[in-house]
């Protein structure tokens, strides 16, 4: 799909909890720059970015102090906001992809039966 545009979005959220902020360009090259201090979610939001080379900015500030889950949640509604705002009318997109692979066929390699030796007692 070619477009001439990029499809951008930035999208900002304050709670109590938390404030973030998400900017994504869908047609990226994978560059990812996540703060959240949560360092598994940078981790996989970073993993996000670059697999589905979409470019990826996210900042937030919470009370990952008391519970990280507030500014997890807040993060993942800004990210769906942002993906939902970038899309725009969805232009170009009419079907989704799946894949299925077939188990391996064939002769299976042979297990090998260990014999074991009869259990022998000592009497004393």
């Amino acid at each position: 799909m070619s477009t001439t545009t990029h499809r951008t979005a930035t999208v900002t959220r304050g709670t109590s909890e938390s404030r973030v902020e998400v900017t994504v360009d869908l047609d990226g090259t994978g560059v990812g720059e996540v703060s959240t201090g949560v360092r598994f979610y940078d981790h996989m939001l970073l993993s996000l970015a670059k697999h589905s080379l979409i470019d990826l900015t996210v900042r937030a500030e919470g009370d990952v102090d008391v519970d990280a889950h507030h500014t997890v949640e807040d993060v993942a509604i800004v990210l769906g906001q942002a993906v939902r705002e970038a899309l725009g009318d969805k232009r170009g997109i009419s079907r989704f992809g799946d894949a299925t692979v077939p188990p391996r066929r064939g002769p299976r390699p042979r297990r090998r039966r260990r014999r074991r030796a009869p259990l022998r007692r000592a009497h004393r």
